[in-house]
């Protein structure tokens, strides 16, 4: 298994300056780059997104997980929309500078729509985006989609969906969400939720993570050519 190291990744703010912590993994040969960011819920070091990273750089890609903004204030909430995008464009910097291309943009859930969001405005340049669970609108109010920007994202995305992902309810609005894409994909996890359980099979979060690993890896390579 590849060690992770710590680093600090500068993002400048209208406040002024942050250091974002960051956990970085380069295995031996690394053919990629994912950047993963995590949801509103949990840092970087949630054992979701550790377990996933862990599988990812197993296949050979090189992964920099990292705390927003609000994270790193002490926050529990989500801070505003631009200071996520300029954490995405920090991070993407970071990477394009220090790791093996080509870098790929991942998020869970709320992380991955600000991805989305980031790559609508052109804010970094990326291969492709990959979103674990994204969040279509909250719960049970289909009413406030969160869809506007998808059409404006040129590069490929993923979309890992679990089934029974409530934030995605109902399916045919998902569905034309996805439509609505320039260059899309969908991956369902049967039975899955938000946190891609699945009912009956309990697992442990690290393990959940890790299993999603490999159809996120199999698009990567696909689209990367290899």
């Amino acid at each position: 298994m590849t060690e992770e190291r710590a680093a600090a990744i500068r993002v400048e703010l209208p406040a002024g300056a942050v250091e974002l912590p960051a956990a970085v993994g380069a295995p031996d040969g690394a053919w990629a780059t994912l950047a993963i960011a995590h949801g509103a819920g949990a840092g970087k070091d949630h054992p979701f997104l550790v377990g996933f990273a862990a599988a990812v750089r197993d296949a050979g890609i090189a992964t920099v997980r990292f705390d927003f903004p609000y994270i790193v204030a002490g926050r529990r909430m989500p801070g505003p929309a631009a200071h996520a995008i300029a954490a995405w464009r920090a991070v993407a910097g970071f990477a394009a500078a220090s790791l093996p291309a080509p870098l790929w943009a991942c998020g869970k859930s709320y992380g991955g729509r600000m991805a989305s969001m980031a790559a609508a405005e052109g804010a970094f340049d990326v291969a492709g985006l990959v979103y674990l669970a994204y969040p279509l609108h909250p719960p049970g109010r289909p009413e406030k989609p969160r869809a506007e920007h998808l059409p404006a994202v040129a590069p490929p995305q993923l979309f890992v969906e679990g089934e029974n992902d409530p934030f995605i309810q109902p399916r045919a609005q998902f569905d034309d969400a996805v439509a609505s894409c320039q260059d899309a994909t969908v991956e369902w996890i049967a039975g899955g939720t938000h946190a891609f359980e699945v009912k009956g099979r309990r697992r442990p979060a690290d393990e959940i993570g890790a299993s999603l690993a490999d159809p996120v890896v199999r698009f990567i390579r696909q689209r990367s050519g290899g």
